[in-house]
């Protein structure tokens, strides 16, 4: 038989059960938290009738937790900022739902708009800053749950990026 595997199934492969992997309740992989983001993006009806703006503070929801995770909801009006931070010992991924959010770190600063989205790891320093005359919404995953976020100095992030961008 010419194939160009050398790999060849007899039978059904439903039929062998302890070779399928049973579905994961909850993510646990990259892929898997930058998915549930997106699913959770796509369907507004879950975070749309929650979405407040506030002028003198950042708006923020914890939307849900699972296992070591949390799903936080953001929004933004025009010239709200984090100030530069890092997440302490979590990683996370940033899904812009609306509008566009800018992040400045020390390789520069880049525009994420609608749909886009950010995975960082622990450790990694940023602010985000809407800079836009029109609001947005962001969605964040932290694993694990965020705990802690220590700030930074400006010049890790702004300035440094505008001397070196």
């Amino acid at each position: 038989m010419n194939s160009d595997s050398d790999l060849q199934i007899a039978g059904d492969i439903l039929e062998v059960p302890h070779l399928l992997q049973a579905p994961r309740q909850h993510p646990v992989t990259v892929a898997e938290f930058a998915g549930l983001a997106r699913s959770i993006a796509e369907d507004r009806s879950q975070w749309e009738h929650l979405v407040e703006y506030d002028a003198t503070t950042r708006w923020y929801h914890r939307l849900r937790t699972g296992p070591g995770y949390e799903v936080w909801l953001l929004s933004w009006v025009p010239g709200q900022g984090t100030g530069p931070h890092d997440h302490g010992g979590s990683s996370g991924v940033m899904t812009v739902l609306e509008g566009t959010l800018t992040e400045h770190t020390e390789r520069g600063a880049r525009a994420w708009g609608a749909g886009s989205q950010r995975v960082f790891a622990p450790g990694h320093v940023h602010e985000v800053v809407n800079d836009t005359l029109e609001p947005a919404i962001s969605l964040h995953i932290y694993y694990p749950g965020l705990t802690d976020m220590p700030m930074h100095t400006k010049a890790c992030t702004r300035e440094t990026a505008a001397a070196t961008g």
